[in-house]
């Protein structure tokens, strides 16, 4: 019985730690932690994003695995941040991962930014523009080389511009 009670009071401790720590790193995102070049303000974004763009890019919701078109993209070509247009990943650095989402081993420099995000309890890296903070994905150890990492990302958070034939 005293084995049951510790299980259960200690099982109790670490739920209530991780409820604890998840809200509050829930309200430090990119945007609280930084400024960005663009800052718009919420209802500023709402207008310029879809509802599920919003909540990817702005409140780090993942779309489902095998919804996005740019999943099948194999032109050649820029990936740009759905949020400000920023250039973020090359055609050259992308994959298929088998996950459902678009991957990619390395983004174009100086164009994205990390954190560490605890949403899963697990620590985990987001990855996020660095002009305006808008949430892209997360940052895996399980690529190929040269990186070894794989750049997870939600396609809605994404637009693609095929380099001019």
């Amino acid at each position: 019985m005293t084995h049951r009670r510790s299980f259960l009071a200690g099982g109790a401790a670490i739920a209530v730690a991780a409820v604890g720590g998840y809200a509050a790193l829930r309200g430090s995102t990119a945007e609280s932690q930084e400024s960005f070049e663009v800052s718009l303000s919420e209802e500023e974004w709402r207008e310029r994003l879809t509802d599920q763009e919003f909540a990817v890019l702005r409140q780090e919701a993942t779309e489902e695995p095998y919804s996005s078109p740019l999943l099948e993209e194999s032109r050649t070509g820029i990936y740009t941040c759905g949020g400000c247009g920023q250039d973020v990943y090359s055609s050259e650095t992308k994959f298929e991962s088998g996950t459902g989402w678009p991957s990619f081993y390395a983004p174009l420099e100086n164009a994205v930014a990390t954190k560490t995000d605890y949403k899963l309890v697990y620590p985990r890296t987001e990855v996020h523009c660095d002009r305006c903070g808008g949430h892209l994905g997360h940052i895996f150890d399980d690529g190929p080389e040269p990186t070894g990492k794989r750049h997870c990302l939600n396609g809605v958070a994404l637009d693609f511009r095929p380099a001019e034939a």
